[in-house]
């Protein structure tokens, strides 16, 4: 994290390039587990995060500066513990978790992408 100001679009990026970069973990885990009996899948909680700091009043600018990127931090839960379509109690579908994980590293690359954006226009600013 940086602490500054000019930053805080590219700290809170970051923070949402880690929890998809988590999410890529999780489903790869959970691709791996698709014949493991009673195997539930997992996912990341980011988004509902994230969310959360958004909302209320106030512009796009104050809200990601007075964000708690603290409060940002993705955390893993078991998806749908409880429901499983297959007799030997997993819940994962391949086709599913290969979307995901597509839609994740999608998700990844474009965040990152955003940053050396972000830090090419902050350099691009300092003249260097």
């Amino acid at each position: 994290m940086i602490l500054s100001d000019a930053y805080n679009y590219i700290n809170v990026t970051g923070q949402a390039a880690a929890a998809s970069k988590m999410r890529s973990t999780v489903i790869a885990n959970n691709i791996a587990n698709v014949d493991t009996p009673n195997y539930k899948r997992q996912d990341v909680k980011f988004e509902s995060l994230l969310a959360a700091q958004m909302s209320g009043g106030g512009s796009l600018d104050s809200k990601i500066a007075s964000m708690d990127l603290a409060r940002l931090n993705a955390q893993v839960y078991t998806d749908n513990a409880n429901l499983s379509y297959r007799s030997d109690g997993n819940n994962v579908d391949i086709s599913t978790e290969s979307s995901y994980y597509a839609q994740s590293q999608l998700k990844y690359n474009t965040l990152v992408d955003y940053m050396n954006r972000g830090f090419s226009a902050i350099k691009i600013a300092m003249g260097k």
